[in-house]
């Protein structure tokens, strides 16, 4: 399984990063030691002093497909669920500032939040990219959109990165975090909501 994960994809979030927006979907990838085990409480990392939280809405990839045309991308994924990529963003930072990949800062050991639960998209009665999700940490939520504010389509997604990498079933797409982004720290607790529907629940340990 690959984890796919897209950068980028709310304005709100390029904005409050000072990034720009990409005229071409930023992506990354995840190892499957990433995933969080279901449960689990997310540890802060010893060398690090800044992780965030980055809620995001998930794909899961259907067939096997390579250089995929955006028309075809609806038959390459059949469900969504929810997320957090968990991100050293002092980590990160440095590594931006000397040109460097993120995958320390992004990819380290139960940084990827997968909710356990998956939702079929033939059964929502209404469109799927209308659904609302949103985080909550500690009771107060603090981040929340929908796939109706992302920059870049699903299907876009699924164009460009079968453009680079073929996609395979199982494969997990994080489609981006809105706004609202924020430090973790040790006793906090994430709460994940698709449609108001709890989806996970994280509690950190660490400083």
């Amino acid at each position: 399984m690959k984890i796919i994960c897209i950068g980028r994809n709310y304005a709100g979030h390029v904005k409050e990063l000072g990034n720009t927006i990409p005229k071409e979907p930023l992506f990354f990838l995840k190892p499957d030691s990433a995933v969080l085990a279901h449960r689990h409480p997310f540890y802060i990392p010893n060398w690090t002093k800044e992780v965030h939280h980055e809620v995001e809405l998930l794909v899961r990839i259907c067939r096997n497909g390579k250089a995929v045309q955006s028309e075809f991308s609806p038959r390459y994924y059949d469900a969504i669920s929810l997320g957090i990529d968990f991100t050293a963003r002092d980590i990160q930072s440095q590594a931006k500032e000397n040109g460097h990949p993120w995958e320390k800062a992004k990819a380290f050991d139960g940084s990827a939040v997968i909710s356990k639960k998956w939702y079929p998209l033939d059964s929502f009665d209404q469109d799927w990219e209308s659904l609302s999700f949103h985080l909550e940490k500690n009771g107060e939520r603090v981040q929340s959109g929908s796939a109706l504010e992302m920059i870049h389509h699903v299907d876009s997604l699924i164009a460009c990165v079968s453009k680079y990498m073929t996609l395979k079933m199982g494969d997990v797409i994080f489609t981006g975090t809105p706004a609202g982004v924020g430090k973790v720290s040790g006793g906090d607790v994430l709460e994940g909501f698709l449609n108001e529907e709890s989806m996970f629940r994280v509690n950190v340990h660490g400083e």
